[in-house]
C-alpha cells in the first residue's frame, strides 16, 4: 500500500521534531555537565546572555561547546553511514566499523600522520584513500560478476577489518613519533582535542553527503526490493549504489580522521530507529542523522563524567552498549 506524500510529510516532522529535541537536550546537558560544572543558568548565559562567569565562559565556549559539536557530527555520519550500509547489504548487521571501512580509513590517517600531513586535509585525504582502497578490496573479494553479494559482502568485511587492525597494531608498533604517543586512545574514539575550526570544517563535508543520501532514500528503498526488481522501476542500481558507497567512505574517514575509531554507532541508531518508525528510509535518514548526533553526545558525556578521575575515550562507550546489541541481533538472525 503506497503512502500518501501528507502522510509522510507527518512522520518525518514528527521524527525529525522528537529527534532534534533529544539532540538539544542532549546537547544542552553536555554544554552544562563536566568535572567543572556549571549549570543551566551559566549555559544560558554564557551563549545568549552577557557570558556569565568568564572561566565558566571560556570552558563552554573553548572546549564543550566544540566538543559537544563534533561528537554530534560524528554521531549523524556514523549512524547514516550504518543505515546506509544495512539498506544496501540488506543485513541489519552491516556498519562501517564492523566492514572495516573505519579501519582502512584509520590506516590511512595514521599514514598521513606519519608522512607529517596536517590533519586537514592531509590526514583527512590519506584517510578517505584508506576508506576508498579497503571499500574497493572488500568488493573485490565478495563479488565476481554482481556489485553486491549480501552474505560475502559482510563477511569479507569481517575479515578486512580483521587484516585492518593488525596493520594498525604494526604501524604503531614500527613508529618511534612523537606525534603517536596518543594514538592508542584517539583509536579507541577521542574527542578531548576538539577545536571549533575542526567541527566547522567537518560540517562542510559532512553536510552536503547527508542531503545526497536524503535525495537517495527513496531509490535505497526500492533497492530493498531487489536490483531486478528497482532496475525495472528506473532505478541506475549500480550508480546508486556506488554513489552511495563511496559518500559513506567520506563521511566516515572524514570521522576518524578527526576523532579516530568508533564503533557500533550506525548498528545502534539505525536498528533501533527502524523498529520505532519502520523502514521507510525517508524518515529514517532524518532521524538517523539527529538521532545519531543525539546518541553520540550521551556517549562522548558519560566518557567524561563516568571516571572518578580523567576520561575515557568516547569509543569505549559505544563499543560498551553496542557490542552486546550486535551479539543479541547476531543471535536473532539465525535461521
Amino acid at each position: 500500500m503506497t503512502e500518501s506524500p501528507r502522510s509522510l510529510s507527518t512522520r518525518i516532522a514528527i521524527t525529525v521534531l522528537i529527534t532534534a529535541l533529544l539532540l538539544t537536550a542532549a546537547m544542552t546537558a553536555g554544554l552544562a555537565m563536566g568535572s567543572s560544572g556549571s549549570g543551566l543558568s551559566t549555559v544560558w548565559q554564557t551563549l545568549f546572555g552577557d557570558g556569565g562567569n568568564s572561566t565558566a565562559g571560556a570552558i563552554i565556549w573553548r572546549l564543550r561547546l566544540p566538543r559537544v559539536l563534533l561528537a554530534a557530527m560524528v554521531g549523524a555520519a556514523l549512524s547514516l553511514g550504518g543505515l546506509v550500509f544495512q539498506a544496501l547489504l540488506k543485513n541489519p548487521l552491516a556498519e562501517p566499523y564492523i566492514l572495516g571501512i573505519s579501519g582502512g580509513a584509520a590506516i590511512g590517517a595514521i599514514t598521513g600522520i606519519i608522512l607529517g600531513l596536517s590533519r586537514i586535509p592531509g590526514v583527512g585525504i590519506t584517510a578517505f584513500a584508506g576508506s576508498l582502497a579497503t571499500l574497493t578490496l572488500i568488493l573485490f573479494i565478495s563479488s565476481g560478476r554482481t556489485i553486491l553479494v549480501k552474505d560475502a559482502l559482510l563477511l569479507s568485511g569481517v575479515m578486512v577489518n580483521a587484516f585492518c587492525s593488525a596493520v594498525i597494531m604494526f604501524l604503531i608498533s614500527i613508529t618511534q613519533d612523537s606525534r603517536l604517543h596518543n594514538i592508542l586512545f584517539w583509536l579507541m574514539g577521542d574527542l578531548s582535542a576538539s577545536r571549533i575550526e575542526h567541527a566547522g570544517m567537518l560540517a562542510t563535508i559532512l553536510l552536503p553527503c547527508f542531503a545526497v543520501v536524503f535525495i537517495y532514500s527513496n531509490r535505497m528503498n526500492l533497492l530493498q526490493l531487489g536490483s531486478e526488481m528497482a532496475a525495472s522501476m528506473g532505478v541506475p542500481v549500480r550508480r546508486v549504489i556506488l554513489t552511495l558507497l563511496v559518500i559513506t567512505s567520506l563521511m566516515v574517514s572524514a570521522t576518524v580522521s578527526q576523532c579516530g575509531l568508533i564503533g557500533f554507532v550506525g548498528l545502534v541508531i539505525p536498528h533501533l530507529l527502524r523498529l520505532i518508525v519502520g523502514p521507510d528510509h525517508r524518515v529514517l535518514v532524518p532521524g538517523c542523522i539527529l538521532g545519531g548526533g543525539a546518541y553520540m553526545v550521551v556517549c562522548d558525556l558519560l566518557s567524561r563524567v563516568l571516571p572518578p578521575q580523567g576520561e575515557m575515550p568516547g569509543g569505549v562507550i559505544t563499543a560498551m552498549i553496542g557490542a552486546p546489541l550486535f551479539i543479541i541481533l547476531l543471535r536473532r538472525s539465525k535461521p
